[in-house]
């Protein structure tokens, strides 16, 4: 007989009494049985279009609009005064002048490769606020945007204005360790903003790298009831299964009064329109009725330059791009009948991955939108705040989200995301290379489903990273 030693005995005891502390959680959270992840709109195209399609059950009548949101959500805007005047009054301070050239084919964005100018990655902004004196301010925008800077970093600019800054990013190497031995190698991210434009920066500034997250499903994801989201939030843990999601309360511009946040890496955005009419007035620098200010400042000098009307995105234009946004397919699961996937989806649930990624949801009745209405879904997230430990944090909050919490990201499509685009990162920074990277990056409430991976053979960590490409 072989006898085992100390470490590798305890390491043992630890993967088995990890294992037995997930498996009583993991019958909470069904296997999904169906490819059909998106419900009946659920599109079977897989290749480099998959994230393009109109949901399979969009009414015909619906097509055309489908199609006018995608060619304003595609197409570039241009700089007043122009002949294009339904797409006109970009900047002058702006990140990119599309929607798709955040969200490259309606998917994620990447960090910039060395020497070039940062497009579907950027930095949101703030400074640190008083919760008495900008008590307002914090209930509208969730934060206290930063002097002259504003709430997030433009690095492009119209001709005859200055960017406002260049984003620089250097990569380090950090090394993991699995229980096999296996060494992992992840990079960290350090971000500088460099030659600033417009004076010095504040010494208290907070950053929050965001890359673009893909658009798949957010219609149906806008349509769970708020009732059933709230019912998974455990802030106090009173389960004592270490996840205490929350949910994040937020400013709707239109109602004028705080909701549900849903959408976002912090859910800072109670709706689909909202999140788009903030897109276009912090990336492209497009007024609309719902953001009737850009995020330039009175500093920087803005008025100088022709508009593109008042608004310059039309109620109509923001009603075909948010109905686009709303109806973008999720495709179908792949290979889900092979034994290797099956046992990583068992994996998935009994590592604890499940806690979070809440595999299935219900969405409720949408006036108008029968295509979205009484769908099984299964996206693989409860939209709630999860702290995600010190690694991650950014340490910047936003409404209710601390520094250290970000929200469940879907995970409906994500095998297909380096197919759409293959310099998509994952996280929310895009950090991570690989699903694997991805995994070992997380930590706080996820440290104990993180630890149950490594603990996992070589064959099984296989199994569950199989699992995640046939989503």
């Amino acid at each position: 007989m072989k006898l085992l030693t100390c470490p590798a005995a305890i390491g043992l005891l630890l993967a088995a009494q990890l294992l037995l502390t997930a498996c009583d959680s993991a019958a909470e959270y069904p296997l999904q049985t169906t490819p059909d992840t998106g419900g009946e709109g659920t599109v079977e195209q897989s290749d480099h279009n998959a994230y393009s399609l109109p949901q399979s059950n969009l009414p015909m009548t619906s097509r055309l609009d489908f199609s006018v949101g995608n060619s304003f959500f595609r197409n570039p805007w241009v700089i007043a005064p122009s002949s294009t005047d339904a797409r006109d009054g970009l900047g002058p301070l702006l990140n990119t002048n599309s929607c798709q050239g955040c969200h490259i084919k309606d998917g994620r964005g990447h960090p910039p490769a060395a020497g070039e100018t940062a497009v579907s990655l950027f930095l949101r902004l703030s400074v640190p606020a008083d919760s008495e004196v900008d008590a307002l301010i914090l209930e509208q925008h969730g934060f206290l945007p930063a002097p002259v800077y504003g709430s997030q970093l433009q690095t492009s600019a119209v001709p005859g204005m200055q960017p406002e800054a260049d984003l620089a990013i250097e990569w380090s190497a950090l090394e993991k360790s699995l229980a096999d031995g296996t060494k992992v190698t992840l990079r960290k991210p350090t971000y500088r903003i460099e030659k600033p434009a417009y004076g010095p920066l504040p010494a208290n500034l907070l950053v929050s790298p965001r890359v673009a997250p893909p658009m798949i499903g957010l219609g149906l994801l806008e349509a769970i009831p708020e009732a059933d989201i709230l019912a998974a939030a455990d802030p106090d843990d009173r389960n004592d299964d270490g996840i205490s999601g929350r949910p994040n309360q937020v400013w709707d511009r239109a109602e004028e009064t705080s909701v549900l946040g849903r959408f976002g890496w912090k859910a800072a955005e109670p709706n689909v329109m909202q999140q788009s009419m903030g897109a276009f007035a912090g990336d492209m620098g497009l007024t609309s009725t719902l953001a009737p200010i850009t995020d330039c400042t009175e500093e920087q000098d803005c008025g100088r330059f022709a508009h593109g009307g008042e608004p310059e995105v039309s109620d109509k234009v923001a009603n075909f791009v948010a109905f686009y946004s709303r109806s973008l397919a999720v495709p179908a699961r792949r290979n889900m009948d092979e034994p290797q996937v099956t046992q990583g989806a068992q994996l998935f649930n009994q590592s604890g991955c499940a806690g979070c990624h809440t595999p299935r949801q219900v969405t409720g009745v949408v006036a108008d939108r029968p295509d979205l209405s009484n769908q099984t879904i299964w996206p693989y997230t409860d939209l709630l705040l999860h702290d995600m430990g010190a690694e991650l944090a950014d340490g910047r909050p936003e409404f209710l989200a601390g520094g250290n919490e970000w929200r469940t990201p879907p995970l409906w499509g994500i095998g297909l995301a380096q197919q759409i685009n293959p310099r998509a990162g994952f996280l929310h920074d895009g950090r991570a290379e690989t699903l694997e990277q991805a995994i070992l990056w997380h930590g706080g409430e996820a440290e104990q489903a993180t630890e149950q991976y490594r603990q996992l053979s070589s064959e099984q960590r296989a199994a569950l990273i199989v699992f995640l490409e046939s989503l």
